[in-house]
């Protein structure tokens, strides 16, 4: 991760960024990442299915079958978590 930022980028993505990591060194990313976007003025664009991870974002927009259906400004866990609920108890009773 820090050979990929070292040149700076404008914008970083993240694919499950924290897929594979305990909570604590997910933790430790997410910081990283939160800090390259205020200190450095980064953008960091990341797909995850996790709402802790989704929390550190200014902005989460939430995709079904391929397109945009929602979005939330300044999420919390609990806040994409609920909506994500929501998403999935629509398509189980359509």
């Amino acid at each position: 991760m820090a050979r990929a930022l070292a040149a700076r980028p404008e914008i970083i993505f993240g694919d499950e960024p924290t897929g594979n990591l305990d909570s604590r060194s997910g933790a430790e990313v997410l910081g990283f990442l939160r800090n390259s976007v205020r200190e450095l003025g980064q953008t960091v664009v990341m797909v995850t299915h996790d709402a802790v991870a989704a929390s550190y974002a200014d902005r989460v927009i939430f995709l079904a079958d391929g397109r945009i259906v929602d979005e939330m400004y300044a999420p919390t866990a609990d806040g994409v978590l609920d909506r994500m609920k929501a998403f999935d108890a629509k398509g189980r009773t359509s």
